[in-house]
């Protein structure tokens, strides 16, 4: 166990490492400069984060990954559909609703928007398209068919909702299709399409074990859409948030402190809920895996826990104050700070690292960590890149995702359908709780100095949308350019043969 925590945190801190070097070397510069008190408190917050990735990672691989295996694979030898289905279905509503994101996203819009009303409607969207993940492994149906239709959908909801004049709507839309990929999920809900793929997905289970992260991100943009041409006309009620970094230890952090306990704890609660019922009915698990996985979610609960806290506490305030400096001082060197920043944030996500794990182990090495993280760091660089140019030159955030979208659609029909699978799962894993929270105020920060804050939703809102879409392309890119080296090296081939000469023919009589 020592052993294994430690490789865990030595993986974290190479993440977090970048990520704050960079913010410490910019706070000595003309462009963002920190006070003592700051980057104090961003230096003990990246420790703080280093644990916390390395402590969640653990827990992790031996609890969560392995309870959405077992119950995958539970359910799935039960032979009964419907049960299997009836419980995803309500797995993906409760632990959607108990989503700390969620509750957020209800309170910016509760003047126009209920919020009860928003957060059930995005968790039985959620449920939905997780059953619907469920049934198409078990049916075998393509996924990119499924991802096509429904992206189409969302964008045919996208043009009424901007012909009744809610356009304002549209970044807090595709920004909520985060609220699934939180780090508690994703381990999750990944296993548990791993387990049962193994069961129904015939000669393409590692193809079909990838794909619900995806469906299950559709499901909270299709929601607050359709809520949204409800509300079309009314005014989003943002408060900007308080960025500042004086914390009352008497009180301020310790009430943050149980708040984020509490909702961490409110979403592992459910999950464990679920896992004892069905560890009655249907698992059966021995004592001795039943004792690593209560371990492992001991981990993962205080992993989190610190994680949650250090962003909130140093990485949000000197991600605002960053953005709004820069903003204000030089914006090229703010366009080129979030390309840079954002090619290293990703790397910090704690459920990235559980992405490319499974990657790489699902698919024997085909598709390596490498590789995956190189892809996502390009394409959450670009990302950022453009959605702060979006913001010095204030265009609608339709003009990147409509081209973006059919451009990775496109790419779904000549790559192979693993790497459009994990493409598409990527995109909703790179836009975490990091992003979240030093990138996005960030951009807040940008705004406010740029256009001031009656425009943060018009144009820093929509900033995780583009996080979660421009993987699709660069991992589709990337196999997209395995097929294009595969055939270069047949070619290669056959012209070498067709190119010797008699001397080197061997003739068999």
């Amino acid at each position: 166990m020592k052993k294994a925590l430690l490789a865990k945190l030595s993986e974290a801190l190479v993440s977090v490492l970048p990520v704050a070097a960079l913010v410490l070397i910019l706070s000595f510069t003309p462009l963002a400069p920190l006070s003592w008190l700051q980057r104090v408190v961003f230096f003990v917050s990246a420790l703080l984060l280093v644990l916390g990735i390395g402590l969640f990672n653990l827990g992790a691989d031996l609890a969560m990954t392995p309870m959405g295996r077992h119950i995958g694979e539970g359910l799935s030898k039960s032979g009964k559909l419907g049960i299997l289905v009836v419980v995803c279905f309500l797995m993906g509503v409760l632990i959607t609703v108990a989503e700390p994101d969620l509750s957020v996203l209800a309170g910016q819009i509760s003047a126009v928007v209920n919020p009860t009303l928003l957060i059930v409607t995005v968790g039985v969207g959620v449920g939905l398209f997780l059953s619907l993940a469920i049934i198409r492994i078990v049916t075998k149906t393509d996924l990119t068919a499924m991802l096509l239709f429904f992206y189409m959908l969302l964008f045919a909801f996208s043009a009424m909702l901007i012909a009744r004049g809610g356009q304002s709507f549209l970044p807090l839309a595709f920004d909520s299709g985060g609220v699934t990929t939180g780090p508690i999920t994703v381990p999750f809900i990944m296993a548990l399409g791993i387990g049962i793929a193994q069961a129904f997905g015939g000669r393409h289970a590692g193809e079909n074990s990838f794909g619900l992260i995806a469906l299950c991100s559709a499901g909270p943009v299709l929601a607050v859409l359709l809520l949204s041409l409800g509300a079309a006309g009314g005014e989003i009620n943002y408060p900007l948030p308080d960025y500042s970094l004086e914390v009352n230890f008497s009180s301020g952090f310790w009430a943050l402190l149980g708040e984020t306990a509490w909702e961490v704890a409110k979403s592992l609660l459910l999950m464990i809920l679920f896992f004892a019922v069905l560890q009655k009915l249907v698992l059966h698990l021995p004592a001795q895996r039943l004792v690593q996985i209560l371990f492992g979610l001991l981990f993962a609960f205080v992993g989190l826990v610190i994680f949650l806290l250090a962003v909130s506490v140093g990485f949000m305030p000197v991600g605002y104050h960053i953005g709004r400096t820069m903003a204000l001082f030089n914006e090229k060197a703010l366009l080129g700070f979030a390309f840079v920043i954002g090619m290293v944030v990703v790397l910090a996500e704690p459920a990235v690292h559980v992405l490319t794990q499974q990657v790489e182990e699902v698919t024997d090495g085909t598709v390596s960590r490498r590789q995956m993280l190189i892809a996502l760091s390009i394409g959450v660089g670009v990302s950022i890149g453009l959605s702060i140019l979006r913001l010095l030159l204030g265009f609608s955030l339709l003009y990147y995702l409509i081209p973006g979208y059919l451009l990775s659609l496109g790419l779904s029909f000549f790559v192979p359908k693993l790497y459009t699978a994990i493409a598409f799962d990527s995109g909703g894993v790179a836009s975490g709780p990091l992003t979240s929270s030093f990138i996005l105020p960030m951009a807040i920060g940008a705004c406010v100095s740029l256009r001031g804050a009656d425009a943060v939703m018009d144009f820093a809102f929509g900033v995780v949308a583009l996080v979660a879409m421009t993987p699709l392309i660069t991992i589709q890119a990337l196999g997209f350019r395995s097929i294009l080296s595969r055939f270069m090296r047949e070619k290669a081939a056959i012209r070498r043969i067709l190119s010797a000469d008699d001397a080197q023919i061997i003739y068999f009589r």
